[in-house]
């Protein structure tokens, strides 16, 4: 059985990701998507919703689970069975830094292989922070993210546009 990890910090998960992740099922047997911190970045939702904004996005994919990344992917991968990981790629400016980082994996666990994925054209694009920031602003992100995602986004960013109206 061939296993694979779809790792990303998913702050939100995007129509994006979830297109790398469709992909993806095609060619494993099982994905593990897992969910992790970036010291580097700031995430608008805790871990734990994004976790389950993932598992409600992934419903329908029957060989798909969502778990914490505790630490180092590699470490995960190697615990977890999986000798697959699995990055998107949007444009050639993701490329640089996506092999950085698929080289020193590669350096810390020989046995892991990266495969990228090119996102679908439609999707190039687009990003979760440029979809927090259209968010933040009041814009409409119903193409980016799914319909729940969207709701988040509202009670986090804007909650006073997601709470319904006061009779008068």
């Amino acid at each position: 059985m061939k296993r694979a990890l779809y790792a990303g910090s998913f702050d939100p998960v995007t129509y994006g990701h979830l297109d790398i992740l469709r992909r993806a099922v095609k060619l494993f047997d099982e994905i593990i998507v897992a969910v992790g911190e970036n010291p580097a970045k700031h995430t608008l939702f805790p871990k734990e919703e994004r976790m389950a904004m993932l598992r409600e996005a992934a419903v329908d994919l029957e060989n798909v689970s969502v778990e914490a990344l505790p630490g180092l992917l590699v470490d995960f991968a190697r615990t977890a069975g999986a000798g697959v990981i699995v990055r998107g790629l949007r444009a050639v400016s993701d490329f640089e830094a996506e092999l950085q980082q698929a080289s020193m994996n590669r350096a810390l666990d020989p046995d892991v292989e990266t495969v990228f994925l090119m996102t679908s054209p439609e999707y190039h694009y687009l990003s979760a922070s440029i979809v927090r920031e259209i968010a933040a602003f009041g814009g409409d992100v119903s193409a980016f993210v799914p319909p729940h995602v969207e709701a988040a986004l509202k009670r986090r960013l804007r909650p006073e546009s997601a709470a319904p109206a006061e009779p008068r």
